[in-house]
């Protein structure tokens, strides 16, 4: 499989992989979050992760600001990738485009990831823990990503930085915060969650609420870290995506 778009990247394409790892950033971020995953997975796993509209080399397209239109495009260019069996990764915004995401290939092919992994979110049909902040000023919105300690202190002082950076962070807190649940029937995949104990933003019995999603087993690990303990975590949040796989035999 060629790796041509635009959506779809894969830092080490593996020639005979058994399983494609779609992975999905959190609100600002990009494909590069991912960029050293192949390098502590199992090499028979073809990372792939996926690059939103407005970032990194991508940078000029406008972004999405609403989670429905872009989960329809995600799941006609994902489609050609499909061939194989396949799981999805998403941290915080990433974990609700690729919940979502999975719905979307269930109703319109009857396909399903084999597992879902899902990283720093609340469960979706749980009510907003906060006032939406996308539309604030700039000074307040600015105040909240530093709260969120996801930003570079450098960055949130580099003013124009931050004024090219400012349309995509407001578009990508959009899609999370206008965003809304419609129940349907749980997933069939198993799910695994993970979660930083010390995130202000999501708490344990947050994540414990995705149990609700699937039919299958569900797992969660908490990990030390704030919200982005995916950084500093990640060598065991690897460790316990490729015993996952062994378990599943793929």
């Amino acid at each position: 499989m060629r790796f041509s778009n635009s959506w779809v990247t894969c830092p080490q394409p593996v020639q005979e992989a058994s399983i494609r790892l779609f992975c999905f950033p959190y609100a600002g971020g990009g494909a590069s979050i991912f960029r050293t995953w192949p390098d502590e997975l199992p090499s028979s796993i073809e990372v792939c992760p996926i690059q939103l509209p407005g970032r990194e080399n991508w940078f000029t397209e406008p972004p999405y600001k609403q989670l429905l239109p872009l989960v329809q495009v995600l799941a006609e260019v994902l489609d050609p990738y499909l061939d194989l069996p396949f799981i999805f990764f998403g941290h915080s915004m990433g974990a609700l485009i690729c919940f979502e995401l999975a719905r979307r290939l269930r109703k319109i092919n009857a396909l399903q990831p084999v597992h879902l992994f899902i990283s720093g979110h609340r469960a979706p049909h749980l009510l907003p823990a906060k006032r939406p902040i996308h539309q604030l000023p700039d000074s307040r919105f600015l105040e909240e990503l530093r709260d969120l300690s996801g930003t570079p202190e450098e960055v949130l002082q580099n003013i124009e930085l931050m004024q090219l950076l400012l349309p995509t962070l407001r578009a990508d807190f959009s899609i999370v915060e206008t965003y809304v649940y419609i129940e349907e029937s749980p997933l069939d995949c198993s799910i695994t969650a993970f979660g930083g104990l010390q995130d202000p933003e999501v708490h344990p019995e947050d994540l414990k609420a995705w149990q609700t999603q699937t039919h299958s087993e569900f797992t969660l690990h908490m990990y030390s870290g704030d919200h982005f303990f995916l950084r500093s975590a990640q060598t065991m949040l690897l460790e316990v995506i490729s015993k996952k796989l062994m378990q599943l035999n793929i």
